[in-house]
């Protein structure tokens, strides 16, 4: 059933163009994420109106106190095939599933990779009892970790669990902790990273600190561990949660992640057989129920790869 929401332009927001605000708005409350194309179909397809009447332009500049009806568009029947791919299922109920994801699994399908992702195992495992708000490309999913990022990640049964977590991470009120290996030493015990995240200038798969643009991201990071000057072992907590938000501030920090081939070049430790990905582990993960509002709060081990490593650095 389609569903009809109300957004009001805030004072601040005056002034920025329908498209861009709509994205902002809608992403993260209303769905995990929305592209600023995929809002312009919207608009231009007559599901936004200002007063009653149709907005169909994505251009226009939204003024302060205006009100917009929004006919969010019925999501389609998943396609994607359900596959019998392990998982590690760390709690489940009728609301949720929480995974403890392998390093190595896509989260969802996408060019590259048509299959044999988290969404195909979740489809296995949890049959039809997904949440829709995603698409049929990502039900269930609320958040992503990256492919070659280890931990814990959560899915959502249904729609009203799912925009209930949503907006949980739309207000960075989710508890996530990651635990990485970085390149150098840390010299600070503890520290504050804060930069807009946006595209790479040039690299376009990329994201980088910009000075113009992007959106706020700020990381708190705590070393745990040094091994001279070669590497140190760094508990990072996300206050926002970025694309890549990790990976980029501590390459802006001037300590890329260990093996890290978009941010780091994935050289220079070589001697201690470094697994070829990022190490960067979801240790992490805590938010409220969406049923019951009791706190959750999960843990996950370092898996072998990233153990294997910290061993050979501390004997090395």
């Amino acid at each position: 059933m389609q569903e009809r929401i109300t957004l009001v332009v805030e004072p601040a927001e005056a002034n920025t163009r329908l498209d861009i605000w709509l994205a902002g708005r809608v992403a993260g409350a209303y769905v995990a994420e929305m592209s600023r194309a995929g809002v312009q179909r919207w608009i231009k397809g007559g599901f936004v109106t200002r007063e009653g009447m149709v907005e169909a332009n994505p251009a226009r500049k939204v003024r302060a106190n205006e009100t917009y009806d929004v006919d969010l568009p019925e999501i389609a029947a998943t396609e994607v095939v359900a596959q019998d791919i392990p998982l590690v299922v760390v709690y489940e109920d009728k609301d949720l599933i929480v995974i403890d994801k392998p390093a190595g699994l896509t989260v969802h399908p996408g060019a590259g990779n048509p299959d044999g992702t988290l969404v195909n195992a979740l489809l296995h495992h949890c049959g039809d009892s997904l949440s829709g708000i995603n698409g049929e490309a990502r039900p269930g999913i609320v958040h992503r970790i990256d492919k070659d990022t280890s931990g814990l990640l959560v899915a959502a049964k249904h729609d009203q669990a799912h925009r209930h977590l949503a907006r949980q991470f739309a207000r960075h009120s989710i508890h996530r902790v990651y635990n990485a290996i970085v390149k150098g030493e840390v010299a600070k015990a503890t520290g504050r990273i804060e930069g807009n995240i946006g595209r790479h200038p040039t690299a376009r798969i990329r994201r980088a600190v910009v000075a113009v643009g992007g959106k706020p991201a700020v990381t708190h990071y705590r070393v745990l561990e040094r091994f001279g000057k070669v590497a140190t072992l760094v508990e990072c907590q996300l206050e926002t949660g970025r694309t890549h938000q990790i990976r980029v501030h501590m390459s802006h920090l001037g300590h890329p992640l260990l093996g890290d081939p978009m941010y780091g070049n994935g050289k220079g430790l070589e001697f201690l057989g470094l697994a070829e990905r990022q190490l960067l582990h979801a240790a992490e993960l805590g938010f409220v129920h969406p049923s019951s509002n009791q706190e959750m709060r999960f843990e996950s081990p370092l898996p072998a790869d990233f153990v294997g490593v910290l061993e050979k650095l501390r004997t090395s």
